[in-house]
């Protein structure tokens, strides 16, 4: 017997995602950062307020989400018809601002869509006969899989136990975020049986129109050059990470864990004794 962790595409030990809100004009320019860098994000929108093709509106306009959000391989995820937070408002009114969000996002997108960042408060703050279960189940019920919470930065590079109460590692305004990059960057594969050969993840988050303050636009840039590039790191979007973790999951192991069935659909990569094993769809791998 021996301790066994997932491992990103390619046997990679870590991976960073980004996750930004509101839909907003300077999206587009954080987008085309993203791409020059390599990195991966998700934007999470509200289905009742797009911008007018005027121009005029502080918002994105859907032709505008289609060039530079979809068509350069971000995700699109749910932030709630009207932004409302999701456990302060009666489980009613939670379920339509989630659930008419994502079926006004798909109908428009034409895609499918299953993520999602809370609005405003989020679950933090339960009323109105509310709780984090019942929003959990409201979101399950919806065809969310999972969420993204806040208010607890800290510098740990978890993997959620829990999707839909997925905490990211940091605002990037957050004045620990460098030293906790350079962290990030230098942890390697250990040679001892411990947690340390579990996954990491850096994780990213903010509002795009703060960049326009406080010279934020060389704030991020520099983020990215920093966090950007490396051969050990897996950059992807929050769905993608979910379906990977969802992948690795669905593994079927022998009694003595000595063989590895994978029934699904993606390659999926594991490190055991020390060593990483690619597991193809629909074949067996023997653990050494």
């Amino acid at each position: 017997m021996s301790y066994r962790y997932l491992s990103f595409p390619g046997g990679k030990m870590k991976a960073v995602t980004f996750s930004y809100d509101d839909g907003v004009r300077q999206d587009i320019r954080l987008a085309e950062l993203f791409s020059k860098y390599g990195l991966k994000a998700t934007f999470n929108l509200n289905s009742n307020h797009f911008g007018t093709e005027d121009g005029k509106s502080p918002r994105l306009t859907v032709n505008e989400v289609k060039e530079y959000i979809l068509g350069a391989g971000h995700e699109v995820a749910v932030h709630g018809a009207d932004h409302m937070a999701s456990a302060m408002v009666s489980p009613t009114l939670c379920l339509k601002d989630a659930f008419e969000c994502r079926r006004a996002l798909e109908d428009t997108f034409d895609t499918i869509i299953r993520g999602m960042a809370y609005p405003d408060t989020g679950i933090r703050k339960p009323d109105n006969g509310n709780s984090y279960e019942t929003v959990k189940n409201i979101l399950t019920y919806s065809g969310i899989a999972y969420s993204r919470t806040l208010s607890g930065d800290n510098n740990r590079f978890e993997m959620p136990l829990d999707f839909h109460a997925w905490m990211p590692t940091a605002h990037h305004n957050n004045p620990s975020l460098f030293g906790w990059i350079d962290e990030f960057n230098s942890l390697e594969y250990s040679t001892y049986r411990t947690n340390r050969n579990a996954p990491r993840l850096m994780y990213i988050w903010g509002h795009s129109y703060e960049f326009d303050n406080d010279n934020g636009w060389e704030r991020i840039e520099e983020i990215c050059k920093k966090i950007s590039g490396r051969e050990d790191t897996w950059y992807a979007t929050n769905i993608e990470i979910y379906d990977y973790v969802k992948a690795y999951e669905s593994l079927v192991f022998s009694a003595d864990e000595k063989k590895v069935f994978n029934p699904g659909y993606k390659t999926v990569w594991l490190t055991c004794n020390y060593k990483i094993y690619q597991v193809d769809p629909g074949t067996s791998v023997r653990i050494d």
